[in-house]
């Protein structure tokens, strides 16, 4: 039987502040604790699988007997958003952190893209994506300005209503902007952010939101895997985080409950190979909306949704969890993500059951035990294999 590997990141779940948090101005981050105190927050399925069971981790209650094996992963890179994580997962580290533009982008970035567009910029400030449209968004729709702003994370995010700048239009202006945004002003996102409304009281945005990141620096787990004929099924904002290198097929989500559906889904699938799940709403929706209840609401819902997974699972499959970074919803310094250990669950009934593995250095331990456990080389990626010692 073809063996499948399912890999789920639960965007922004992360386990307790790295021993570098200080660097990043996240002390005392901790993304678990903080939503396991909520009355919404019920994980029964993720504790069998040694959620409690990690090092480090004092909320909850520990498994008696771990389904599969389990460790927690420590962040090599320099960074702490998206698309470092997602890169460093698939195998490639990167020791220069992504340009960040606390006091907005410089006005020859700015000017350019005005010329090329041909629509003034309004904003160009760090700012809440809710917030810009309550402050900006009414100036927009009566001078048909592009909202530039950006965050704590290397992004160019660019908010336009939809019938103001068709979609179409918006996806078009973000292109430009990745096309100018290499070197030195290379960030890692450009992020297209339609929104609709009639006035500052009511403007929301549409699940239209479409990514435009930089292309990894070398070759990741997605390409090894596809040059070696296997499936690479991107769910989710996969093939937007990796501008498409490597994914052999993608299936776009409006957010968490679609997400989770289509990984059901693909358990009836036959593929053989990678099926790369994410699931943005821990971030988007409720991390960097310091929402807890909503953040433990969302663990709750994949939570249900994983043991209906767990009994679907073949018997060549091999199902991870696992996340790219935090974003603490209890963490109110600020609003951004937060530098966090991250979960690395792994189940199948190829896996031994109570292997607790400690704590890992590098993301990149999953593009290794992947490739491995699927046959094809990853000597070219940063990392180690823990098949061996997870193996029946």
């Amino acid at each position: 039987m073809a063996k499948r590997v399912f890999l789920v990141v639960l965007d922004s779940f992360g386990v307790g502040a790295e021993p570098d948090a200080d660097k990043f101005g996240d002390v005392g981050a901790n993304t678990l604790a903080s939503i396991a105190k909520s009355e919404k927050f019920h994980t029964p399925n993720m504790r069998k699988m040694g959620l409690f069971n990690l090092d480090g981790v004092t909320c909850g209650e520990p498994a008696a007997q771990v389904l599969g094996s389990c460790a927690r992963l420590q962040e090599a890179s320099n960074g702490k958003d998206t698309t470092i994580g997602h890169w460093e997962i698939a195998g490639v580290e990167s020791e220069r952190a992504l340009p960040t533009y606390p006091n907005g982008f410089p006005p020859e970035v700015i000017e350019e893209f005005e010329k090329r567009t041909g629509r003034k910029v309004i904003c160009n400030a760090t700012y809440s994506g809710t917030e810009v449209l309550k402050d900006y968004g009414e100036e927009h729709m009566r001078t048909g300005a592009l909202i530039v702003y950006t965050s704590a994370d290397s992004v160019f995010q660019v908010a336009a209503h939809e019938e103001i700048v068709p979609v179409a239009q918006l996806y078009e202006y973000c292109q430009i902007a990745r096309d100018m945004l290499k070197g030195e002003h290379g960030v890692g996102r450009v992020i297209a952010r339609p929104f609709v409304g009639s006035c500052a009281a009511d403007f929301q945005r549409t699940p239209r939101r479409h990514d435009y990141s930089l292309k990894p620096p070398r070759k990741t787990m997605l390409d090894a895997l596809s040059a070696a004929g296997k499936d690479v099924i991107g769910v989710g904002k996969i093939y937007d985080i990796f501008d498409g290198e490597g994914v052999t097929d993608t299936i776009r989500t409006s957010g968490n409950t679609e997400g989770i559906k289509v990984m059901l889904e693909l358990t009836d699938r036959d593929f053989e190979g990678l099926a790369f799940i994410n699931l943005v709403d821990f971030d988007m929706v409720y991390g960097h909306r310091r929402n807890i209840d909503g953040y433990a609401a969302a663990a709750t819902e994949f939570d249900q949704g994983l043991g209906e997974m767990l009994k679907k699972l073949r018997k060549d499959d091999l199902l991870i969890i696992t996340a790219d970074h935090g974003c603490d919803p209890g963490f109110t310094k600020t609003t951004d993500h937060t530098r966090e250990y991250v979960p690395y669950l792994i189940c199948g009934r190829g896996v031994k059951p109570g292997v607790d593995l400690g704590t890992k250095l590098c993301f990149g331990t999953i593009a290794h035990t992947v490739c491995e456990y699927l046959g094809v080389d990853a000597s070219t990626l940063d990392g180690q294999s823990v098949w061996e010692k997870i193996r029946k």
